[in-house]
């Protein structure tokens, strides 16, 4: 048994290693992909072992003294614990719940569209804010919502209304964050379901037709279901990053008086990381972050599984 289980070994071996020779192309390609998570995301792993010590920069990550959960406690026992929790997670919900069907409909109305040159403008203009900068598209909202010169204030005040802060208003912060964010993305997004929807058979419509089915009914029935597998991997991945709010744009958005709607865990990171040098308590939130995501990515990928045929794994 053991002879023949080293020959069946052998031979899986030799069939890989001509594979590979005939693939090699596709290998080479891939390689520089591969390189670059082990080289920024694989190997960083090695320094989240600071979350656990009281890291000190002369001694150096492995020299420092270990301290357990000790920074993971002091975080849960901060007084803004709370508030960047419920920060983050309501952006996080707010953006899945809104920047998630959008793209969806945009494609089906796109796909839909009979002219060609339509079409085509409808996309370059839905696609072209996503080429735009992050700080670009800041400073664009800072100047239409500006009290003073604004073109929302003024389009307010034409019709007998007071000008609204926007941006120092906490209770605006969450919508303009979204909606900004969904005009900048839905273009892109939208990529991938036209994909997807190119693919299914022209024929489907067509007896549709026949069978006198409208267009609305049409989309339900052929076009959802369709892009049901790409819809929901995308669902998946975007639930597990829930908590993964992005920092430089929040950070540009973020002054002192919306402090109490912007603060999320990315900025609570960068403030006491990099400008209160606590390397060691920083990790230990950024770490928790990740372990909460994991989390959810594994769970709502199980019940996909479970639900439907569909899921990452």
């Amino acid at each position: 048994m053991e002879a023949h289980s080293k020959i069946r070994k052998k031979s899986v071996w030799r069939r890989s290693m001509m594979q590979m020779r005939r693939n090699w192309q596709l290998y080479a390609l891939f390689t520089p992909v591969l390189l670059y998570f082990i080289v920024f995301h694989y190997v960083p792993m090695y320094g989240v072992q600071i979350a656990f010590k009281d890291f000190m920069a002369n001694k150096g990550i492995v020299d420092s003294p270990w301290v357990g959960f000790k920074h993971f406690e002091r975080f849960f026992d901060s007084f803004y614990f709370w508030r960047i929790i419920k920060n983050t997670m309501g952006i996080g919900l707010y953006e899945l719940a809104v920047g998630f069907p959008i793209p969806i409909i945009l494609a089906l109305m796109i796909n839909e569209a009979r002219s060609g040159r339509f079409r085509r403008f409808v996309q370059t203009v839905t696609y072209a804010p996503h080429f735009l900068s992050t700080v670009v598209v800041v400073g664009m909202i800072m100047m239409f919502l500006s009290p003073v010169s604004g073109l929302v204030n003024s389009i307010i005040t034409s019709f007998g209304g007071e000008p609204i802060a926007f941006m120092t208003e906490p209770s605006w912060f969450k919508s303009i964050y979204v909606w900004s964010g969904v005009w900048q993305g839905m273009g892109w997004s939208s990529i991938i379901y036209l994909a997807a929807l190119a693919g299914i058979d022209p024929q489907l419509h067509e007896a549709a037709k026949v069978d006198g089915a409208g267009w609305l009914r049409r989309i339900w029935h052929i076009n959802l279901p369709g892009i049901a597998p790409t819809m929901t991997i995308l669902l998946i991945l975007n639930i597990g990053s829930v908590l993964g709010v992005g920092f430089e744009k929040i950070f540009l958005m973020q002054n002192s008086l919306n402090m109490e709607a912007s603060d999320v865990i990315a900025t609570n990171v960068y403030r006491s990381g990099i400008l209160g040098a606590q390397y060691s308590f920083s990790a230990a939130v950024g770490l928790f972050n990740s372990i909460v995501n994991f989390i959810m990515l594994i769970t709502v990928n199980r019940i996909a599984r479970k639900v439907s045929e569909n899921s990452l794994w």
